[in-house]
């Protein structure tokens, strides 16, 4: 009877394996049929969804050169137009690289469209991450950020901060010395983020460590999400249990000491004292706003060292631009920079706003359709993924005229073609989008600035540099890198009065 069973349950067993392939196979071709269906009904974009589950997702992540939109986008561009269908990230995808609807999704969040990045992101940098939160959650984290970035904060005690942490890197270079421009740039961003955050001094131990650990997690923010023994993925995790418990024994530490006495000089210790957040909302705030902080602004500094030497002239106008500013303060004998200096830096937002324009720290937005949308006569229907492909708009040759070359008197209000004057206030654009746009506009965008102008500044003044690997350019994975790290030789310049001596 025992030996009857045993025979029977094999049996079925083998049926259900021979049947296995041919349910699967009927089950994607349900799917097929009612993606068929539900488009015939839809008036979608043209477009391609590639294969079932994966789509054109490969495709679509496959590095390229950062000033330029990728072989994917020119080719589904040329074959489709600006807006078009796709599956990319496991979703039915609308991607866009229209600049009317790229603002009208930023301008419509909240109503007709809302954040909606890939869950690895969330699993890596937290469920109460600002990148990841949506809704009131995510208004009252933004107002935390904001309070704390305020505009009396960034003239004063941000001000000197980056200035104090701009010297300490500068000095520490070696003349004639190849070193990676790129590491420098992050080694600028990750102390200063990790003082204004949490009061870390540069060089102590534990912020060392602790920049050792945010190395190997920000490999996993950006590796293929693949939780298996070994891989980027699964040592980011580990990382960060590891750097949520440093956190959260800085904030045990200053809770002893009692909310009323807590210092709120920087954001850990003003969240503290000022918000209701729990433990949890607080440890993913400190560790996502250490992320953004740091890894866009780095990498936007490493940018402008890259662009500059191919455009001698930008170098020059710089040069000119901060030498009087440093000749006026020497003449009021002060040292440090204020705010008056910083908002005399004109033509120095204008590389700034090409550098950001050119090389795209940031290249799309994840976005979700809340509701059927209708945008020039094209269906978007709710619950499909929508991509504002930012990059694309900023190299559109119909909005910038020769959008690959690095041309910072495009930003100067009589748009001259690098002539003196007397003006170079940037022009504002609707077509520049670096720090995304509507209620979620990035809340570090003037500190990013400034931090970038403040950089230059002492950077031009007191150093030459040349780029020493021609073939090392900045690549979208699609987060912006440089393979070898902009391998790089600085000069000190000689007898120059406006030098500062710190450095």
């Amino acid at each position: 009877m025992v030996e009857r069973q045993s025979a029977s349950m094999s049996s079925d067993s083998e049926v259900i394996l021979c049947l296995l392939p041919s349910v699967l196979a009927l089950f994607l071709f349900l799917i097929l049929i009612r993606r068929k269906q539900q488009q015939t009904r839809l008036h979608l974009p043209p477009g391609n969804m590639g294969w079932p589950f994966l789509g054109e997702t490969l495709g679509y992540l496959k590095p390229y050169s950062a000033t330029c939109t990728g072989q994917f986008m020119e080719q589904h561009i040329s074959r489709y137009g600006k807006i078009y269908k796709s599956n990319l990230f496991g979703e039915p995808t609308i991607v866009s690289a229209d600049a009317g609807l790229n603002r009208f999704i930023l301008q419509n969040e909240g109503r007709l469209f809302e954040c909606s990045y890939p869950r690895s992101i969330g699993g890596i940098l937290g469920k109460w991450s600002m990148l990841v939160l949506v809704g009131d959650m995510h208004r009252d984290m933004r107002m935390i950020s904001l309070n704390f970035l305020s505009h009396a904060r960034l003239r004063t005690h941000l001000m000197r901060e980056v200035e104090k942490h701009t010297l300490l890197v500068l000095g520490s270079w070696k003349e004639n010395s190849v070193f990676s421009a790129q590491d420098e740039a992050k080694k600028f961003t990750f102390n200063l983020m990790a003082k204004h955050i949490m009061s870390l001094d540069p060089g102590k131990p534990e912020t060392e460590q602790l920049k050792k650990l945010y190395v190997t997690f920000m490999k996993g923010v950006v590796s293929a999400p693949v939780n298996l023994p070994g891989t980027a993925y699964r040592k980011a995790l580990q990382s960060r249990s590891t750097i949520l418990k440093f956190i959260e024994s800085k904030m045990e530490g200053r809770l002893k000491e009692g909310k009323e006495n807590i210092d709120e000089d920087d954001l850990l210790g003003w969240v503290l004292k000022h918000s209701n957040l729990s433990k949890e909302q607080i440890l993913d705030l400190i560790l996502s706003l250490l992320f953004a902080g740091h890894e866009t602004s780095s990498v936007a500094i490493a940018l402008a060292i890259y662009f500059l030497p191919g455009c001698p002239n930008a170098i020059q106008q710089l040069r000119e631009e901060h030498t009087e500013i440093a000749k006026a303060k020497k003449q009021a004998g002060e040292t440090e920079l204020n705010w008056d200096d910083y908002k005399k830096m004109e033509f120095t937002q204008c590389v700034i706003s090409e550098t950001l324009r050119l090389g795209n720290v940031v290249r799309f937005l994840h976005r979700k359709a809340l509701k059927d949308v209708r945008y020039k006569g094209y269906d978007i229907p709710c619950g499909w993924k929508v991509l504002p492909v930012i990059a694309a708009v900023h190299l559109d040759p119909l909005l910038f005229d020769q959008p690959q070359h690095f041309n910072p008197w495009r930003w100067q209000q009589n748009n001259n073609s690098g002539a003196s004057s007397s003006s170079y206030t940037s022009m504002t654009s609707s077509n520049f989008m670096p720090f995304g746009g509507g209620p979620r506009l990035c809340a570090g965008s003037e500190l990013a600035k400034l931090e970038m102008a403040v950089f230059i500044h002492h950077l031009v003044l007191n150093f030459h540099w040349d780029l020493e690997d021609d073939l090392d350019q900045p690549f979208a994975f699609p987060f912006v890198d440089f393979q070898n790290g902009l391998p790089i030789t600085a000069r000190r310049h000689q007898n120059q009065s406006h030098i500062n001596p710190k450095i």
